[in-house]
Order: structure tokens, then sequence, then C-alpha cells
């Protein structure tokens, strides 16, 4: 099982592209399957989570044309013909669930492993379930999967007990297809679900309200070919940024946005970095000594819960003691066990971290628990002293595209272990 060994010390500086978005791409990719006419993406992360999506779909009878190298990609689901999702496929991507709307809503029934995905809580897929049925689905959860039937959806008012994103993708493209109106209240205004949304209205759906918390939905008798680009990884932008301010950098981040980072911008501004704002473009440049900064997670367009172990990581090496409440999983701490391994003095009560700035961080061995927590121990690897060695590291190779060689150009020392 890889590692990746990290000698700490250097000061992240120079220029590197961000991505195109994994959390947009998965839902966006599974929107093909609502058309029987090709659909063209471009700016497609080359990530693992892709690479299992897409050889989910063509187990369906999806075609996949890709050059992972120009992060193009075009998908013919003309023939789609298999509406499972077997626990084989989907067993380490959460993201899999969202094949049930669409599977649904063109096939007319769909068979859908219970997902699985990061450690990190309970993420219940009862909202999706509630949602199918009140369009007339009939739904049941037998033998570890959800078998989903309906000659034709029928459009519906759904309200959300809880926000969920992957709930409000699956039945904003089931919608797309069904009969009538559907209103979706309390819905996710991620703006990935605002680039899931333009995806499907270049492909023929009729959808207003995305990036608010009540989305309309006017289903059509079938959707059409399209072209569409992945909008850029604000949770990777986040990323590198935090990077570059722990280690004190001056980093400058291309084809990239910052409408969708105000929050972790105001964050890195109060902790005493300087920004510059492009058109797509992002350049950050970081005092010698951070000053922590107190946070509270919670749905977008707040502080993101896939930022807060960078956060975490940074408040480490910052000046003063910071809290840190996580309000979206209840498992979302398990980075602090790996943090205070390297030197880091965090306190855990609950779901609050108290985070206390330590002079520096030591290198020892880790082991990554959870996507954005290995993001994070590799944040305080590039400041520790000495050599850090990060295990379990597979969870990277699900959401960053390219890591060791973007770190590497901008001047970490940074080597992946067999």
């Amino acid at each position: 099982m890889d590692k990746l060994q990290i000698t700490g010390g250097v000061r992240l500086t120079g220029e590197t592209r961000i991505s195109g978005a994994k959390n947009a791409a998965l839902p966006i990719l599974c929107a093909a399957l609502l058309s029987a006419e090709p659909v063209h993406f471009s700016n497609v992360p080359a990530l693992q989570d892709i690479r299992t999506l897409l050889a989910l779909l063509a187990q369906m009878g999806v075609k996949v044309e890709r050059d992972e190298a120009a992060g193009t990609l075009t998908l013919d689901a003309s023939g789609l013909d298999n509406p499972v999702a077997p626990y084989e496929r989907v067993k380490t991507m959460r993201a899999s669930i969202l094949v049930l709307g669409p599977l649904v809503a063109r096939c007319g029934e769909a068979r859908v492993s219970l997902p699985g995905g990061c450690a990190i809580g309970a993420r219940p897929v009862d909202q999706h379930i509630k949602g199918l049925q009140s369009m007339g689905a009939q739904v049941n959860v037998e033998h570890g999967y959800i078998h989903a039937e309906s000659p034709r959806l029928k459009g519906a008012r759904l309200f959300t007990d809880m926000v969920t994103v992957t709930g409000t993708e699956n039945l904003m493209m089931a919608a797309c297809l069904a009969d009538g109106e559907t209103v979706i209240e309390n819905a996710a205004r991620e703006p990935e679900v605002v680039d899931l949304a333009k995806c499907l209205m270049a492909m023929g759906a009729r959808i207003s309200g995305a990036g608010t918390d009540v989305i309309r939905i006017q289903g059509v008798a079938a959707l059409h070919g399209a072209t569409h680009q992945i909008m850029p990884d604000r949770i990777e932008t986040g990323t590198y940024l935090c990077a570059a301010a722990a280690t004190g950098g001056d980093i400058r981040l291309t084809d990239t946005s910052s409408a969708y980072l105000d929050v972790v911008i105001d964050k890195l501004l109060d902790a005493g970095c300087e920004i510059d704002i492009e058109r797509d473009a992002i350049r950050l440049r970081a005092p010698q000594r951070l000053t922590a900064v107190n946070l509270r997670t919670a749905p977008y367009p707040a502080f993101p819960t896939d930022m807060q172990a960078q956060f975490m990581a940074i408040n480490c090496v910052a000046d003063g003691t910071a809290v840190i409440r996580e309000t979206i999983f209840e498992n979302r701490f398990m980075h602090a066990v790996e943090l205070q391994r390297l030197g880091a003095d965090i306190r855990i009560d609950g779901n609050t971290a108290v985070v206390t700035g330590v002079a520096r961080l030591e290198g020892a061995t880790v082991m990554a628990t959870d996507l954005r927590a290995s993001a994070g121990l590799i944040i305080a690897g590039l400041v520790g002293e000495g050599e850090t060695v990060i295990e379990r590291i597979y969870h990277l190779d699900r959401g960053y595209e390219h890591l060791e060689q973007k770190l590497t150009a901008l001047g970490a020392q940074v080597k992946r272990l067999a």
C-alpha cells in the first residue's frame, strides 16, 4: 500500500494549475445516464473516484471515450441496459448513490448498493429514498441494496429533513424526466449543485433556483446531448492555499476562482495572509507566522467541512488558540490524533476541537483516515521538522489530481513510496 514521504521545512513558492472539481464531476457524469445521446465533458480530473465511476457506468452499458491527459470525456448512454450498481464497484465511493435517481428516471428501475467511502460518520441515504417515494417510486432496501421502480416518476413537492448535497443532486436529476413540476425545498446551495444544474440545462432540462434553497424542475420527455466544462475544484484550491499559508509561502493558483471561496479566503486573511484575486487565478503571500483562526463548519455558503482538517493543520503552527466546531459529520476529528503524533496541541470535546499553536511540529509516521484528513496531514508534514510518512494515501488519490507533482513544482520535497 502506497505511502507519502515528506521532508518538511520548505517554503512553497511558484505557480500551479487547479483541476476540475471532483464533487462536481461525479454527479455531472451520472447525469449522462439521463440521455440517449452522447454528452461531452472537459476539465475532468484524473482521480480514482472518477475511474471507479466510469467503470461502473461502463458496466451498465454506457460507452466511455476518455483522454485522461487532456481531461476530456464523452459518455454515450444510448446502450444503457443494466441499471445495477453492484457492491464490488461502489464500496469505496459514496458518490455511487448518484446513479439512483437518473436510473429510475430513465430506465424505470434501479438496483444500487448502499454506498461506502470515507469513514467520517453517518451519511444516510434516507432523504434520497423519501424523495423518490414522494415522486411515486416503489423503493425497498434489502440485502444491502436499494431497489427502486417506477414506470414514470411524477413531479412532487419535496422537503428534505436536512440539507443534503447528494440528495439534492439525485432528486434534481430524477425530476428532469418526471411528469410535471418538482419543487425541492431545503435544497443544498453548493456551487457543485449549480454546476450540475448548468449541465442538465445544457441537455434540455428546465431548472430554476439552483444555488438557492428552493429548486424548481419542470419535467421533460427526454434530454439530449450537450457539452459541459467541469468547474474548478474549490477544495483543492483551498488546500493549496492552506499549504502555502502554513509554510510561509508565496504561490499563485491558476484556472480557479475565488467566487466559491469567500469564507475560506476571509479566514486566511484573518490568519495574516495577503491574497490577490484575479479573474481566473489567486495569489497568496503568507507571513512568517500565522494567527490562529476560529471556525465553525456548516452547509454552503458557510465554512466547508471539507476544509476543516486543513485549517486544523495551519492552526497547529499559528500564534494563539483556535476553537474549531464541526457540525456536519460526527467523526471528522480523527486526524487530530495523527496531528498529535507530530507534536500538535489539540484537545477534543465532542464536536469541538481546541488547537493551541506550537513552536514547531516534528516529523513522524501517521495514518490517513479519510480524504480531507490526508490533506491536513500533508500540510502538517510540509511544516514539520524532519521526515513525515503518511500511510494509506489511497484516500488522496480519490480527490487530488497529481498531488506529488504539483507540490514538487512548488518546491516541496515529496516522494511516493510503494
